[in-house]
């Protein structure tokens, strides 16, 4: 059976008509379940969020639109405070590390693309907050998804899960250097418990002053642990840093790594270089007063606007309710 160019044209036609009439439909109620959803979930009805959550996805498993990427989100997220409510079930931790998983790889999807159009565009506040919302949502995936696998106390895939997030280039800086504080933190919790200790650590008199006098450990594996924490610690709090060099928490942890490397130099008694760590911890921690000062007074501001905008907006509903209220009562209409 034979068709005509007229007859495949009016079939290619309908094709698309009907095509874009279903991806219209799909965003619609991708859109109206990520809503219902939203509320659920402020309601903290989770089960009723998550169901929500999971259809909206549903309609969009690629993760094509910025609504599904949203849905995956919350839909991690709705699993993870319901992990929070229950921390008996590791089960519900587990999935949402999946779903936060997902999210990330939808959220990475057209980065470049916003990073691009930022970039030639600084003034377009659409294209800049497009690009910030995408970064802070990537970030919160990254911290979540570890501290997950901190709960479930799964050491291995934690730090699996901080290194390849240190060393992914494709992500913010930031969120880079935050990985990089995490490990440098557990670095330094590893050499702090071995030289924070009453065998290694005794109270001294320098003239008038107590001070503290540090020793090597009597365990000659402790002290070669000690200098490796040391020494892995340094080179990822360097890269924090050398990534995010406004990063008060960066900085906070170059402090305490300064001065376990101060600490090894005393135990190894080369006071030469003791002094010049000394004089470095003083420049490390002043550089992070000034951050965290700063930080706050970011902080407040913020607190500060959001307080005066709430205000306004209770303001303008407290005068459209009393203009509602004084408002004269419509004469009834006259009868004919």
């Amino acid at each position: 059976m034979k068709i005509s160019r007229y007859g495949i044209f009016i079939l290619l036609l309908l094709t698309i008509v009907l095509g874009a009439s279903c991806n219209y439909y799909n965003r619609v109620m991708a859109r109206k379940n990520l809503v219902d959803g939203a509320k659920s979930y402020q309601e903290r009805n989770f089960k009723e969020a998550e169901e929500r959550f999971r259809k909206s996805v549903e309609y969009d498993p690629q993760l094509t639109t910025e609504e599904s990427k949203t849905a995956q989100l919350f839909l991690a997220r709705t699993i993870h405070s319901e992990f929070a409510g229950n921390r008996g079930d590791t089960k519900k931790a587990e999935d949402a590390i999946v779903e936060y998983q997902k999210a990330l790889t939808g959220f990475m999807n057209g980065l470049t693309e916003k990073r691009n159009k930022a970039k030639s565009n600084p003034k377009d506040q659409k294209a800049q907050n497009e690009l910030k919302s995408t970064e802070e949502s990537i970030g919160s995936i990254v911290r979540a998804v570890a501290s997950l696998y901190e709960n479930l106390k799964q050491d291995d895939k934690w730090n699996e899960w901080q290194t390849k997030q240190s060393a992914n280039e494709q992500l913010p800086n930031n969120v880079r250097a935050g990985a990089y504080v995490a490990l440098a933190s557990k670095d330094y919790t590893c050499a702090n418990d071995i030289t924070d200790t009453e065998a290694t650590k005794k109270t001294v008199k320098d003239g008038d002053k107590d001070v503290f006098k540090f020793s090597k450990p009597e365990n000659e594996e402790d002290y070669e642990k000690l200098k490796k924490c040391v020494e892995r610690g340094t080179a990822n709090i360097e890269k924090a840093v050398e990534l995010d060099p406004e990063s008060d928490s960066a900085w906070s942890y170059k402090t305490s790594m300064i001065e376990q490397n101060r600490r090894i130099a005393e135990i190894e008694g080369n006071t030469e270089k003791a002094e010049s760590l000394k004089q470095d911890y003083e420049k490390a921690k002043t550089k992070f007063n000034e951050l965290a000062e700063k930080r706050k007074q970011a902080e407040d501001e913020a607190k500060r606007k959001e307080a005066e905008e709430k205000a306004k907006k209770e303001g303008k509903k407290a005068k459209k309710e009393g203009e509602a209220e004084n408002k004269p009562a419509e004469a009834p209409a006259e009868k004919k």
